[in-house]
């Protein structure tokens, strides 16, 4: 007879096989709001982070808190129950009303996650016998809505567009659903959606675009990837999330106005769940409004992202081609990029590791991120720092 093993001991063996290949992932305590300069609760000094996905700093801004506020006093702290049934609220109407007009489509869900949107979305659009394409570094949640669908699911390699033309007209599958993410979240790089939306159309397909990284960045006012490229289209899906550049919580999908309707009746991480609390779309209709508003912000920022960009000079390390506010440095082994990331941490700069299975084997670096909040000077004191510990090295 096979002997078994306990399966707490067969946990803490991988535990120690995470920990022997450097991929074991621990969280750290945050103990003071969302901006670049942040206390932990594991150290004594300040550190300057690099890490948060508040592009425009609106993550601790106080308008957005005291909409919040009077959100809560007027709602209270939750919705009670799923939008369908008694939890779909006056402020997720306005809200959803305002994401529509923002991005341009005829309407728009809002979503207690972007993870939640898409495999919701997904499902809801094809199944057996249907078949996605894929981007091979899409988000994992847009790979697990794909394998929730039980559609085919075929990938075509980073934003190949000629390898996906080739899968799509292979394809026999009734119904096609092109899914990518507008700005990749580890490479900082834009998808081709001008390209992707032409073979959309030419092939009667789906474009589901995730514009987690986009939304609130690009495009004029921020009205994000499909505004950047001047796309519009009945065969466009745009998903953005609001827990990012708009400083909240939260995502929407947008889309043809019986696209929507048919979301809401079939999407089931919409059906099945609690509606988000209604204070926090009152403060998210006050962040899209800072968000038209923002062009200096994205001003701001885009002047940061090209003075590091010009600033980093390595030998070794690789800093991937990047418009956007993630600029990736990709050092390869898992166990120096750990320890440059403790280097870094130990002169007060907080910039976590990246390594497999979250981006692939051999490539893992450093996630830099930047933001509006971030000042000239602060974005010097990354760069010097990272030259001098890309020195020290053998």
């Amino acid at each position: 007879m096979a002997e078994h093993l306990d399966p707490l001991d067969e946990l803490r063996a991988g535990l120690g096989e995470l920990d022997t290949a450097g991929l074991r992932r621990r969280r750290r305590v945050v103990t003071t709001p969302c901006r670049p300069g942040t206390r932990l609760a594991d150290r004594a000094e300040p550190v300057l982070a690099f890490c948060s996905n508040d592009y425009l700093g609106l993550a601790a801004d106080p308008a957005i808190a005291e909409a919040v506020r009077r959100g809560s006093l007027r709602w209270g702290t939750g919705a009670g129950a799923s939008h369908l049934v008694s939890g779909h609220y006056a402020a997720h109407e306005a809200l959803e009303q305002r994401l529509a007009a923002f991005t341009g489509m005829d309407d728009a869900l809002y979503f207690s996650t972007g993870y939640m949107a898409n495999i919701g979305v997904m499902p809801a659009l094809v199944g057996r016998g249907d078949a996605i394409f894929a981007d091979k570094v899409n988000h994992a949640s847009l790979v697990d809505g794909a394998l929730l669908s039980r559609a085919e699911f075929i990938r075509y390699p980073h934003c190949d567009v000629a390898a996906l033309e080739s899968r799509l007209a292979a394809s026999r599958a009734p119904r096609k659903l092109i899914v990518t993410d507008g700005v990749f979240s580890m490479d900082g790089d834009i998808a081709p959606l001008r390209e992707l939306l032409a073979l959309a159309e030419a092939h009667q397909a789906w474009l589901l675009v995730d514009d987690a990284h986009g939304f609130g960045v690009l495009g004029p006012q921020g009205r994000g990837c499909l505004a950047h490229f001047g796309l519009a289209s009945p065969r466009l899906i745009y998903m953005g999330t609001l827990g990012k550049a708009a400083g909240v919580s939260g995502a929407f999908v947008a889309g043809q106005r019986d696209v929507i309707d048919w979301l809401l009746n079939k999407a089931r991480s919409y059906i099945f769940t609690t509606g988000a609390p209604p204070m926090l779309a009152e403060g998210l209709l006050t962040a899209l409004e800072l968000i038209e508003q923002g062009d200096d912000r994205r001003a701001h920022l885009n002047a940061l992202i090209a003075r590091f960009r010009a600033g980093l000079r390595l030998r070794r390390w690789q800093l991937l081609p990047s418009d956007t506010p993630i600029q990736p440095l990709v050092i390869g082994d898992n166990h120096e990029t750990l320890a440059v990331s403790r280097a870094l941490d130990a002169e007060g700069l907080w910039v976590p590791a990246i390594r497999p299975p979250t981006v692939p084997k051999g490539s893992a670096r450093l996630r830099i991120v930047l933001s509006a909040a971030h000042s000239n000077e602060q974005v010097d004191q990354l760069v010097d720092t990272l030259q001098r510990l890309e020195s020290a090295q053998p």
